[in-house]
């Protein structure tokens, strides 16, 4: 891999217009635009395929209605039975780890990628970017957007458009903009 990939999974400034990055996108969106165009169950043949060869890492079970939506696909790892439903977003700059059991509602989106908060430092063109981890038995409802470097706790629910900035603890429900926690579970 390159220095420019190296730096980008580290989380330091990176290039995202080196020609090895915008190879591994464009061959990524190669297989994302076979996928969203299948029509069979995942669960069989050359949808199931097709995944395999886009995650990074896959458990049994996967569930995914296309369109599905991501930069480089290899970043995301997926537990046990994990469902995606329509128009997702997984902006996998950074490691994207979602445990198992985990339900992903329509429209989510999931991002790794951020910028420099200088605006001098963002006229170079450069990036970084923060992990996302999605533990076990969590749901995210629609519409939600998790930012980067987000953990969010096992058993908890993000409720439909949140906008989810900061860790959520295990148990948790939150919603809103941003987020906060309306319940948490004993």
């Amino acid at each position: 891999m390159s220095n420019e990939f190296q730096k980008m999974t580290s989380g330091e400034l990176y290039d995202p217009m080196n020609p090895e990055l915008v190879r591994m996108r464009h061959e990524a969106r190669v297989v994302i635009d076979q996928l969203n165009e299948s029509s069979q169950d995942i669960t069989a043949g050359d949808r199931l395929s097709l995944c395999k060869r886009l995650f990074g890492k896959m458990g049994d079970n996967l569930w995914l209605q296309p369109p599905f939506y991501c930069d480089y696909g290899r970043n995301i790892e997926l537990g046990e039975h994990v469902y995606f439903n329509f128009n997702c977003v997984v902006l996998d700059v950074a490691k994207v780890s979602i445990g198992s059991h985990v339900l992903i509602g329509p429209n989510a989106q999931l991002y790794t990628a951020t910028h420099p908060h200088d605006w001098k430092e963002r006229l170079n063109g450069k990036e970084y970017a923060k992990p996302i981890v999605i533990e076990d038995h969590v749901w995210i409802g629609g519409g939600a957007i998790i930012c980067p470097g987000v953990t969010v706790g096992k058993r908890s629910i993000i409720g439909a458009g949140a906008v989810v900035t900061k860790d959520v603890p295990d148990d948790t429900v939150v919603a809103g903009n941003p987020a906060i926690v309306i319940r948490k579970f004993n």
